[in-house]
């Protein structure tokens, strides 16, 4: 029986940079866009001579970029050898090192915490496959190599999809003559084909890349990958964290996947990141200060050695010292995102610019990071005490946010006709004033360090911009209109989509001024909700965030 798992993508509220060092914090908000895992046998039996197989089969199909992946796994070694792999598009590499890692962790794992008692049946799992050819196997590996029986395919059959608000589909839009709406995008098929970015200047020498929108695909990816097998192998139970109201135990099933995806992810990122994505793909919307680097030393040393139950079991006794809370938007408060059309933006080389400018001027970095810092926390601030409020003076508070989504800010204040009122206003000013003083330092930041714009190349004559001049322009037109909260760039800035808060029904008239803008909004929503498991393919279930979480008006 087939298992699938979803994970949502993720905007970066706060913490921008900072949030790479404990112990700054950044407020990270998950989304209706998820990822999607589909895991089931190739076949419901399993033969008789199963139990002598030292090896068994994973077939990953991608079907939005047309992929489709074979390997052979070792279940002495837990290692996989990429065996096939068909494309039917030429956009270049075809394998996966966040499913491959996340695979290999996943069964190490089951074979290191499941009891003894239920090995047999994990194995069963592990074999579950069907008749093949030797040919299908290509020509470097043998079946005296792999010590199979010539006629038996057994394993793993994964496939992922992902919500067409993780990826870029102006040009299908534009191709189609349809103006840049949020029905327009609506319009496209669940699970669209996706488009890549090409670089014209590059003469064929860069491979293409695919044009992504920055809500963490391969955060959600891995999280609902490990989920999904993490719950075939029964290695955890997804049921039981379904329910949002029941307390999850600290070490119980989700604190396993999320140590499990932070893993993999690092692994095949080759670097160990501040892993606010995958937190936030695992719990949802969240107040996150990262874990100690240290934690994951098992992990790198055998990075490129076999993935053993030993090295599983060091990484989940290991001292996970990351903090989060939770933390969602106030109520009557919409996230919305809008694509610029620019062309996203390379973290990492983005990143690496700013850790080289804190080591060659400390001085000037410390001051910037402490206002940057000071500026986050002030946001948060005003936002909690804005839900506190609307806890406390629900009436008063809903009064506000109604009276304010029709006017721009410097007309707010004279909505507070009541007392009470003026307490309200002045969060929702404060929030904005701390938005805009985030968004001054990440700009002397960005520009201090030299950040290459949206990590492009530099023989190409480009600024060097955190946010850069255009971001500048489009942000201050957002935040210019009525009834927009706050707006900025998430994460680490350049030109991924960028965001908005808006208060009670403006988010329609938002989108209509970013279409007029050349500005695409999305049907990304803030969804707090994290791993989940599904009831079906998402595909004949019509899941997606476009249609069952949006109503467009």
């Amino acid at each position: 029986m087939a298992v699938v798992a979803s994970a949502p993508g993720k905007v970066l509220l706060t913490g921008g940079y900072l949030i790479l060092e404990r112990p700054n914090a950044g407020v990270v908000l998950s989304t209706n866009a998820r990822f999607y895992a589909i895991v089931k046998p190739i076949r419901d039996d399993v033969p008789d001579d199963s139990w002598a197989w030292a090896w068994t089969d994973v077939k990953l199909t991608s079907p939005q970029l047309s992929r489709e992946t074979e390997y052979k796994m070792s279940l002495k070694h837990l290692t996989l050898q990429c065996v096939s792999s068909r494309q039917v598009t030429s956009s270049g590499e075809s394998r996966n090192p966040f499913v491959e890692q996340a695979l290999q962790y996943c069964i190490a794992a089951a074979y290191a915490l499941l009891d003894p008692s239920k090995k047999e049946v994990l194995n069963k799992l592990l074999l579950q496959g069907m008749f093949t050819s030797i040919i299908r196997l290509g020509h470097d590996i043998t079946w005296k190599n792999l010590m199979l029986p010539l006629h038996i395919h057994a394993g793993l059959d994964i496939t992922i999809l992902g919500s067409n608000d993780f990826y870029s589909y102006r040009n299908q839009i534009e191709a189609r003559r349809l103006p840049l709406t949020p029905e327009s995008l609506a319009s496209l098929p669940p699970f669209t084909s996706i488009t890549f970015n090409t670089d014209e200047s590059s003469e064929g020498n860069c491979k293409p890349e695919v044009a992504k929108t920055g809500l963490g695909s391969s955060a959600a990816m891995t999280a609902a990958v490990v989920a999904a097998l993490l719950h075939y192998l029964r290695v955890v139970n997804l049921s039981s964290t379904k329910d949002p109201h029941q307390k999850q135990e600290v070490g119980g099933d989700l604190d396993i996947v999320h140590i499990i995806a932070q893993s993999a992810h690092c692994i095949a990122q080759g670097k160990v990141g501040s892993g606010f994505d995958v937190s936030s793909a695992v719990y949802g919307s969240q107040r996150y200060v990262r874990f100690s680097p240290e934690v994951l030393s098992s992990a790198q040393v055998a990075a490129n050695v076999i993935t053993s139950g030993e090295v599983i079991l060091d990484i989940l006794k290991a001292k996970w010292d990351h903090e989060r809370t939770e933390f969602s938007l106030p109520p009557l408060m919409t996230l919305l995102l809008g694509e610029p059309g620019s062309g996203g933006s390379s973290t990492v080389s983005m990143v690496g610019a700013v850790k080289k400018w804190q080591k060659s001027d400390p001085p000037h970095s410390q001051s910037v990071r402490r206002r940057l810092s000071e500026a986050n926390t002030s946001l948060e601030t005003h936002l909690k005490a804005l839900s506190q409020l609307a806890n406390d003076h629900w009436d008063s508070y809903k009064f506000i946010i109604n009276s304010c989504s029709v006017h721009r800010s410097e007309k707010w204040m004279e909505r507070a006709i009541e007392p009470g009122h003026e307490t309200i206003v002045k969060e929702l000013l404060g929030a904005r004033d701390a938005m805009l003083e985030i968004r001054l330092n990440m700009r002397h930041m960005g520009e201090a360090a030299g950040v290459p714009l949206a990590g492009r190349r530099k023989d190409k004559g480009y600024n060097y911009k955190i946010e850069p001049e255009s971001q500048t322009k489009l942000l201050d037109a957002t935040m210019s209109i009525e009834g927009v909260l706050l707006a900025g760039v998430p994460g680490a800035g350049g030109f991924d989509a960028i965001f908005a808060v808006t208060l009670g029904d403006s988010s329609t008239q938002l989108a209509k001024a970013w279409s007029s803008l050349n500005v695409l909004a999305l049907l990304v929503r803030e969804d707090p909700h994290g791993v989940s498991p599904e009831s079906g393919d998402p595909r004949t279930a019509e899941i997606t965030s476009a249609i069952s979480s949006v109503h467009i008006g």
